[in-house]
């Protein structure tokens, strides 16, 4: 099956990628990134178990590592000195089955951690010493990296997006720089920046936060001093971003993607399937007697609710989606 339109046409495969069968792949809740290497492997987290996993272009599980993760919420790859390595953004709890798919009680251990492609950690991020964290949570969502390769100073971005809808910037050794919210421009407090990239498609590069809960996108520079906004007129829940060529791609958690041309202006949707948001229980369903219990509602070429995104150098588009029992999609450029 094929989605899109004009140059933009992909073809849908649901069923590409070889996740073993086990109970917790089926009740797991999904909730995670995903991310490609430059060899076209693709990089991802277990719907329930604490595994990384990772991919070949056709769809065979190479191998996997355990994680001392709740959610590997958001997966960065960078390049350092030649070698690939991971930033995880790890939002510090799960929804389980055994308890009707709410959170656990509990402190919410919210970690940002660096890693190799084996697993071993290298380095970790400290939640900043700020007042909003003496009583409010700290629950980080995705990470963004000014790299070196690409000309940058090594600043790492993070975004607190289910703690307290701050930004953070850290610099290359990890020590604390500042913090944004949204009160710095004319566009206002952020809510539920989900989602932060670097957009270098032109010159000099910018941070584009995906300000999810008021359905735009805001951009500053590297510096955290704010530019502009713009999707308030077509983007209802932006959650994650990545580029090719000129274009950029937008995941939106109600159940679509998102395609922008060079100046960010609208060119189509894909897989759009709003109406699907608006059944109880979404991204799941209900029973009669109220449980949550694994949707009914998939459908090919129509989305549920895409969280993590990611692209290859071909195009090709790799969408996990936010549900039990996860979907992960690869949409191949056509």
């Amino acid at each position: 099956m094929q989605i899109g339109s004009g140059p933009n046409i992909y073809e849908w495969q649901d069923s590409w990628a070889s996740v073993p069968d086990s109970e917790s792949a089926r009740t797991g809740w999904a909730h995670h990134g995903v991310t490609v290497t430059e060899s076209g492997q693709i990089i991802t987290y277990h719907p329930g178990d604490p595994t990384m996993m990772v991919f070949d272009p056709d769809g065979s599980l190479v191998r996997t590592w355990p994680v001392d993760l709740s959610d590997a919420h958001g997966i960065t790859l960078v390049k350092e000195g030649g070698r690939e390595l991971l930033w995880i953004a790890d939002n510090g709890r799960k929804r389980q089955p055994g308890i009707g798919y709410d959170y656990p009680g509990g402190e919410t251990r919210g970690q940002v951690l660096k890693m190799d492609l084996e697993g071993n950690v290298l380095a970790s991020l400290e939640r900043p010493d700020l007042e909003v964290y003496r009583e409010g949570m700290y629950s980080p969502t995705w990470v963004a990296v000014n790299e070196e390769r690409h000309g940058g100073n090594g600043d790492v971005w993070v975004a607190d997006g289910y703690g307290q809808s701050y930004v953070h910037r850290y610099d290359r050794s990890g020590k604390y720089i500042s913090s944004i919210n949204g009160e710095e421009g004319g566009a206002g407090r952020f809510d539920c920046p989900h989602a932060i990239f670097i957009d270098r498609r032109s010159s000099p590069s910018e941070l584009y936060v995906a300000d999810r809960a008021n359905g735009r996108v805001q951009v500053y520079d590297l510096a955290g001093r704010y530019k502009r906004v713009f999707g308030a007129d077509f983007l209802t829940t932006p959650s994650g971003f990545v580029t090719h060529g000129d274009l950029l791609v937008i995941a939106e958690l109600r159940a679509r993607l998102t395609l922008c041309g060079k100046n960010d202006e609208f060119v189509c949707y894909l897989g759009a399937n709003d109406q699907v948001c608006n059944v109880e229980g979404w991204p799941n369903n209900k029973d009669a007697s109220g449980n949550v219990i694994a949707t009914s509602l998939l459908e090919a070429g129509k989305f549920n609710s895409p969280h993590g995104l990611a692209v290859d150098a071909q195009g090709n588009l790799y969408v996990a989606e936010w549900l039990i029992g996860g979907r992960f999609i690869r949409l191949g450029r056509v």
